[in-house]
């Protein structure tokens, strides 16, 4: 891997109940819960991570489901869809199945000339799965229910809604080491060549929508991926520079983090590899109980009971 941005680590969502959160997208999507913990500044409130076997970066939906927190929606200054890659031939698939289950989706769509089903999860998230142009050759996590020929592999993309597009794409361009690949109407890809997949940001130009609301059914932040804490820091300096305010590293446990918020309004993260969500359990054993931050560890047993029971 090249010492730059390599795409998308994951992407952080807000949900208003924690249960139903979990079904739908272990049992519905199919993905793995990778890590049951709990929100670093609220350990009353769980945080949720699904993603691969092994919670590989640009696989990894993350969601803070504040429960009762009310219903989000979006606007400008907010990531607003999250796009999967899924195989080619599974959309028929994946129509069938949210019917069955009553998920809210579209009709199937062509965007920069790949095959989209948008559909939304129990609280409205937007979604999208999507037939990349290339090949994606990932190894996705299955289920009985959801095999190898249609399971999600990661993200495709993720698309951010915007007053004026022009200083976050520079942050893209100038900073992050995307380019601009093209145009349809009032949407504009960018894309890097750091990494095959998870390297799609779409910036979509909105001058005449209003900011959405950050709650429920809303995404809270999208973290972009380095190699370690090394590129981290290097990264932290080039956006510094930049006149962006910018936190410390900070230690999430499972990587380490910078966050700033660039000019449209979106916060973004930058997010390490290491050190990786095997640091405390086996790869067999991945999201089967509660982990807590060791300050909260000496509080487990009061965090437990208050905490929504998934089962």
């Amino acid at each position: 891997m090249e010492n730059r941005i390599l795409g998308l680590h994951h992407i952080t969502a807000i949900a208003g109940n924690a249960k139903e959160n979990f079904d739908f997208y272990t049992k519905v999507l199919g993905l793995r819960m990778v890590k049951k913990t709990v929100n670093f500044d609220d350990p009353g409130t769980y945080h949720f991570y699904f993603g691969d076997e092994v919670g590989t970066p640009g696989s990894i939906l993350t969601f803070f489901p504040w429960e009762g927190i009310g219903q989000g929606y979006t606007g400008t200054g907010m990531a607003t869809n999250i796009g999967y890659s899924v195989p080619e031939g599974s959309l028929g698939f994946w129509a069938e199945r949210f019917k069955q289950f009553n998920v809210r989706h579209e009709d199937t769509l062509e965007r920069f000339g790949e095959q989209i089903l948008p559909f939304q999860d129990p609280d409205g998230l937007k979604l999208d799965l999507i037939v990349p142009s290339d090949s994606d050759n990932r190894k996705p996590w299955v289920t009985s229910e959801v095999n190898e020929q249609v399971a999600t592999k990661g993200f495709h993309s993720i698309t951010l809604t915007l007053k004026n597009i022009k200083a976050t794409a520079t942050i893209l361009t100038d900073i992050f080491g995307y380019k601009l690949l093209k145009q349809e109407g009032d949407t504009y890809r960018f894309i890097t060549d750091a990494i095959k997949n998870a390297a799609v940001v779409d910036l979509i130009e909105a001058p005449n929508t209003p900011p959405g609301r950050g709650a429920a059914g809303t995404n809270h932040h999208v973290a972009f991926r380095v190699k370690d804490d090394n590129m981290l820091m290097e990264y932290r300096e080039k956006i510094a520079v930049k006149g962006l305010s910018i936190t410390p590293k900070i230690d999430r446990d499972y990587f380490f983090s910078l966050y700033f918020r660039e000019p449209g309004g979106v916060l973004f993260e930058l997010a390490t590899d290491n050190p990786g969500f095997t640091r405390d359990e086996p790869v067999d054993q991945l999201g089967s109980r509660l982990k807590l931050p060791k300050q909260y560890e000496g509080s487990r047993a009061e965090i437990e009971k208050v905490l929504p029971r998934l089962d």
